[in-house]
């Protein structure tokens, strides 16, 4: 095994409001704040100045509620598309990386790997692609389809995507667009290569019409946590980002992922494992607990049973449940997202969680790791989780933006810096730099394969 950087990782998750199901009602946070390029812009620039990584934004191409009881009181529907609002934030920020989440499973590989190497040329070489299958069901109508695809098959699907995303990228050689006004050519047509993709479930000639992303590739970051998710984790993505609310669980993912990743002939360096945080911020624990009963007061009982439902994977009808009673130790199988559904069951029977409670756990965190408390206990789980290896950073879920973001950044960060476990400034110009990854070599030009 190989030895890391005795630094760890930090991405924002840049959501409109925050993490927590009620904070658009906090008095605090800009109602609006989902359709205002400047209030993101405010966010990434907070983020930036305290020297994170990236930020990193997520997505569903649907209303994800089942119902308009539910629908008329959450604010995650009225926000913008990611990449095009990261293209708006690469010309507000300078340093920060930019991770956009888009789905294998309702886009075509030509017109997503365009328009994610144009943000990375926008951006001079910070994006990032949060690469997920669609996992919620109400996006499959939205694509004339009555059901998503099984589980397996979209990762399956998935697989072959990122490798034909990964192909076009490389359609162009670095140093093809020579722009030559004396000579009149503009491209050097011995670094151009057709895909010819030809596959079980696309077909794609290229070549992509962008040169190659400054990185080479965006960097690939992933979420899944399933027995298919840790296998397309090991083989493709540089980035994990998952949910390990408990530590022993946290260790026991990270050195998976990371032996299946070496058993495919990748370095420990090369993909790196951030799970999620909710911090709570309080100058004292009474403070801390404070905030978190006054966001849950904000959170009507509709919204989060409808929070749980989804979470869970829409297997059961928690309404008609005996709230008080016990979760039991397993529910059907969902079709969604089943790493979700596994770590939220495990937690609820290791820590005999009545159905109330499993709700207002899955309302506050989603499944997360929660802690609500000093700067020093924040940054002191957090380290313990760096150095035991269940994380080699973490992706930060501020519960309101930008109260508990700015916390966050004044009180918990320069606790992680005085325990020499963040740092205080960017190392590189690209994220691949930032992070330590590799610049990938083209497929083309490394084969000697000749043009065309």
């Amino acid at each position: 095994m190989q030895r890391r950087k005795g630094e760890m990782t930090l991405g924002l998750y840049l959501i409109q409001a925050g993490y927590n199901e009620g904070a658009w009602r906090d008095p605090s946070v800009p109602a609006n704040g989902g359709v205002d390029v400047n209030h993101y812009a405010h966010l990434a620039a907070l983020a930036e100045a305290a020297a994170f990584h990236f930020v990193f934004l997520p997505d569903s191409p649907s209303v994800v509620e089942q119902d308009n009881a539910n629908i008329a009181r959450v604010s995650r529907n009225d926000t913008f598309e990611p990449i095009t609002l990261l293209s708006a934030l690469s010309s507000k920020t300078r340093d920060i990386g930019l991770v956009a989440t888009a789905t294998t499973t309702y886009h075509q590989p030509y017109h997503l790997a365009r328009m994610l190497a144009s943000l990375d040329h926008l951006s001079l070489g910070r994006a990032a692609w949060n690469i997920v299958t669609s996992g919620n069901k109400y996006e499959a109508p939205n694509f004339g389809e009555e059901e998503l695809p099984d589980h397996d098959t979209r990762y399956t699907r998935a697989k072959e995507f990122v490798e034909v995303v990964k192909g076009l990228w490389d359609t162009w050689e670095d140093g093809a667009f020579v722009r030559d006004k004396e000579t009149g050519i503009f491209v050097d047509t011995t670094k151009l290569h057709l895909l010819n993709h030809r596959g079980d479930y696309l077909s794609v000639r290229g070549p992509l019409n962008v040169a190659r992303p400054p990185q080479g590739h965006p960097v690939l970051v992933q979420a899944g946590a399933s027995e298919s998710g840790i296998r397309f984790a090991a083989a493709l993505a540089e980035v994990v980002f998952t949910a390990e609310p408990c530590l022993e669980s946290g260790k026991r993912y990270y050195a998976t992922l990371k032996e299946k990743a070496r058993a495919l002939g990748r370095t420990d360096d090369q993909v790196l494992i951030m799970p999620g945080i909710v911090p709570i911020v309080g100058r004292t624990k009474e403070e801390a607990s404070a905030k978190l009963q006054r966001l849950r007061s904000y959170t009507h009982i509709d919204v989060q049973i409808g929070t749980a439902d989804r979470w869970l994977g829409f297997v059961t009808d928690i309404r008609s449940m005996d709230l008080d009673s016990l979760v039991p130790e397993s529910l059907p199988r969902t079709n969604f997202i089943q790493s979700r559904q596994k770590t939220l069951l495990d937690l609820a029977v290791r820590q005999k969680f009545t159905w109330r409670q499993l709700i207002r756990f899955i309302s506050d965190s989603r499944g997360h790791l929660m802690i609500v408390g000093t700067p020093d206990e924040i940054a002191n789980a957090m380290v313990d989780r760096f150095d035991q290896r269940a994380a080699d950073g973490f992706n930060v879920l501020p519960a309101t933006v930008p109260g508990e973001l700015k916390d966050f950044v004044e009180l918990v960060i320069p606790e992680l810096r005085r325990r020499g476990k963040f740092r205080s400034r960017y190392s590189g110009q690209t994220l691949r730099e930032n992070l330590g990854l590799k610049r990938p070599l083209n497929r083309f030009a490394q084969a000697g394969i000749s043009s065309r």
